[in-house]
């Protein structure tokens, strides 16, 4: 993996860069749709190309819980598994590991947990977890860190810094493919200290990417761009900058002004799947009665394969019949409208107009 920034925002600290990945050169700053279980979710991988998108995200723990690791380095790796060329980078699955496993004990050696799908008691190492990631054949994979909810004391942030600090040297010494790119995770809650702290020993152990971890938990928009000014400042500039899990495009924007590069989150196809829409005028829930006999499409601005083709009304009939192609063709729009968006503000960052162009996107956007 090769990285370099080519163009600075004056005004602010966004930045547009290259990230040259497994042959291809991926523009940043870059949204990565999610594709968890090797899927993303009612679309097939050539529709997702079709959106613009170059690079998508898989979940290393729940691939390892279902098929298997092993079964997908033995069928070719999840490149060829789920027909996808492009670029796939895994999650760890440390925020999974917390958030949806019941009976889970920490401790410095790993984190032992009982499996969502059968029960059985299994147990995570930050060896384990590099060795999921390098049978299944992701082109970036992330350390294995510790999350914490929000909000939490300081002592029990600082605690997991300390084990996500461990646990990525561990991961880096049990790191042995150079074609996969190994990230660290930045982890210390809203604490300005523990983030800093985390931040400057991570840059010392010469990860080739840094990744924000531990946000859009529910501290809200604020806290989280409080946590992003001071972070970014202690992670090398050489080097590609990812938030995990944020993917509203108001929170984009406000990442990006603080130089950010890498984003993923579930928002566009889950909301699509939910009868949201993304529009530059804001979101359109397709259920309003509103739309029941509206001829016009999704967004008027949009060239995509839904709104060129098909109205709201129709979109609305399919999700009231709940038809699955209601499904697909929202959640194909979403995708579309985020890598649309990110392609506007890489051109805003060449051009040097990105704070003008963040206002005007605010000046249209309704949050509704």
């Amino acid at each position: 993996m090769f990285f370099k920034v080519l163009a600075t925002d004056k005004q602010t600290k966004a930045r547009r860069g290259e990230l040259h990945l497994a042959g291809q050169i991926i523009p940043t700053p870059v949204f990565m749709p999610v594709g968890t279980q090797g899927t993303v979710k009612t679309l097939t991988p050539l529709q997702i190309k079709e959106t613009g998108a170059e690079i998508i995200l898989c979940n290393a723990y729940h691939l390892c819980l279902r098929p298997g690791a092993e079964i997908i380095k033995q069928l070719g790796g999840l490149h060829r598994f789920m027909g996808w060329k492009g670029a796939i980078i895994t999650d760890s699955g440390g925020f999974q590991v917390f958030s949806l496993s019941k009976l889970t004990k920490i401790s410095n050696n790993g984190v032992e947990f009982q499996s969502p799908i059968d029960g059985s008691k299994l147990l995570l190492t930050p060896e384990k977890v590099i060795k999921i990631q390098n049978d299944i054949g992701a082109n970036i994979i992330m350390a294995f860190d510790e999350c914490v909810p929000y909000p939490c004391e300081k002592d029990m942030a600082s605690v997991a810094v300390e084990r996500t600090l461990n646990w990525a040297a561990r991961c880096l010494d049990s790191h042995n493919n150079e074609d996969q790119a190994l990230f660290g995770i930045v982890q210390g809650s809203v604490f300005e200290e523990l983030r800093i702290e985390c931040a400057k020993h991570l840059e010392k152990m010469n990860f080739q990417g840094y990744a924000i971890g531990g946000l859009s938990v529910g501290e809200g928009s604020l806290l989280m761009n409080e946590v992003m000014d001071y972070t970014v400042e202690y992670l090398p500039p050489g080097k590609p900058r990812y938030l995990m899990g944020v993917g509203f495009p108001e929170d984009i924007l406000h990442a990006v002004e603080r130089g950010v590069d890498m984003f993923d989150c579930v928002i566009p196809t889950r909301n699509g799947r939910n009868g949201c829409a993304f529009t530059h005028l804001g979101k359109v829930k397709i259920l309003n009665s509103r739309y029941k006999e509206d001829t016009g499409p999704l967004d008027e601005m949009c060239d995509c394969y839904t709104c060129k083709n098909f109205s709201r009304a129709y979109l609305r009939h399919l999700f009231v019949a709940k038809e699955t192609l209601g499904l697909t063709l929202l959640s194909l729009h979403n995708i579309f409208y985020f890598q649309r968006l990110m392609q506007q503000i890489r051109d805003s960052i060449e051009r040097g107009e990105f704070r003008s162009f963040k206002e005007q996107f605010f000046s249209a956007y309704k949050n509704n």
